[in-house]
């Protein structure tokens, strides 16, 4: 599948496609992005870990970072994108948000025929820089939430003859994530002892973990950094699978909370199938951890004195939960430590770039989700252009 089984030497500047023999694409795009792998020491001294490193994925001009959906979810969209032949039918995107965003922004820049499908919920986070491209479709569900808008998107990708984007399946997306630690290698005097990141599906995870088994199997690295990862403490249906095997009793869940990061909130993720979230866990050592508000809004502030940006709640629960593991001891204070920002920026890019919401929304009411039923103008648009 891939060109060399050994960690493939950078090539050009292009983005995350400087790792491209590690890619599953059929091509590049031009403009890529990639995620900013630098020594946390500000940070790592206010949290008492010298050797914490940082993987920045958003907006940070100044550090070269120029996400400009602000999160990790533009690595996945180039990657799954290149991998489409250039005769590809309509992709079906399914999305509580960010990774709209990302598709859509980008599935425009490049003109590639692309619907969008998303809760009513996520639709502020659907902002850009300019027009999206007539070949861009978003779908708004008025009642329902993501587990819903991945139904309707594989429903609605049969009426258009075209196909679905795959989510965690797909290898593409899931090489994407992956360049994070790719990066991480490059700059990197070893690969990390930990690897801490914030989850929903764990779709990024797992990629980080395949990518580990890579690097050791082309000599780059001798073991795979331990995984901590993260959840919201009042909706944490992977920290509850792994506490209920580890510890044998179920976790207790405030009610009445609202969750702080709602991009984290996935009512089915893939943990006890091969190769998913629990069969990362234990092959790395890992751990789960869970972040309430208060401390997701600490570690949030926390983050943009130190180290000078805004973050994404998502980062801000990984951070919190980091804060914690240190306090007590969890992580050893000499260990290397590797912290993915999944998403930042986004006040920054605000600063200084307008943004817009989309030109065109479909919507999806109560009784045609229930029914299944199409919105007329987007099945008349099937031959997108």
């Amino acid at each position: 599948m891939y060109a060399t089984n050994a960690f493939p030497r950078p090539r050009g500047d292009d983005g995350l496609f400087r790792y491209r023999d590690w890619l599953p694409v059929r091509r590049t795009l031009t403009g890529a992005v990639r995620p900013e792998v630098y020594h946390g020491a500000a940070l790592g001294r206010r949290l008492g870990l010298p050797n914490l490193w940082i993987a920045f994925n958003g907006y940070w001009p100044e550090r070269g970072c120029a996400m400009t959906t602000s999160t990790f979810k533009e690595l996945e969209a180039y990657t799954a994108l290149g991998r489409l032949p250039h005769d590809a039918p309509t992709l079906v995107v399914s999305s509580a948000g960010n990774t709209a965003a990302a598709f859509a922004a980008l599935a425009s820049r490049y003109e590639m025929p692309c619907v969008i499908v998303v809760p009513a919920a996520a639709t502020d986070r659907l902002m850009f820089q300019r027009p999206l491209a007539p070949c861009v479709r978003l779908v708004m569900l008025e009642h329902g939430d993501y587990t819903d808008a991945i139904a309707f998107g594989q429903s609605l990708a049969t009426a258009l003859d075209g196909q679905v984007e795959g989510g965690a399946k797909n290898v593409a997306r899931r090489a994407g994530l992956a360049t994070v630690l790719l990066a991480a290698a490059e700059a990197m005097p070893v690969l990390p002892d930990y690897y801490v990141q914030a989850v929903g599906s764990g779709a990024g995870a797992i990629a980080v973990h395949e990518a580990a088994r890579r690097l050791v199997a082309a000599g780059t690295a001798d073991r795979v950094p331990k995984l901590l990862l993260c959840q919201n403490e009042s909706f944490a249906p992977l920290h509850d699978a792994w506490r209920r095997e580890r510890d044998g009793r179920e976790w207790p869940r405030p009610t009445g909370t609202a969750v702080f990061a709602d991009e984290l909130v996935n009512r089915l993720p893939p943990y006890g199938v091969l190769g998913g979230v629990r069969d990362c866990l234990l092959e790395s050592d890992g751990d789960m951890l869970v972040a309430d508000r208060p401390a997701a809004l600490a570690a949030r502030r926390l983050f943009q004195d130190v180290e000078g940006i805004d973050i994404e709640p998502a980062a801000a629960v990984a951070l919190a939960c980091l804060c914690e593991a240190a306090a007590t001891g969890m992580v050893d204070r000499d260990a290397t430590l590797l912290l993915n920002v999944t998403g930042g920026g986004r006040r920054r890019l605000a600063e200084t770039t307008p943004l817009r919401p989309p030109d065109q929304v479909f919507s999806v009411s109560q009784n045609d989700l229930r029914d299944g039923t199409f919105p007329r103008e987007l099945l008349r648009a099937r031959a997108l252009s």
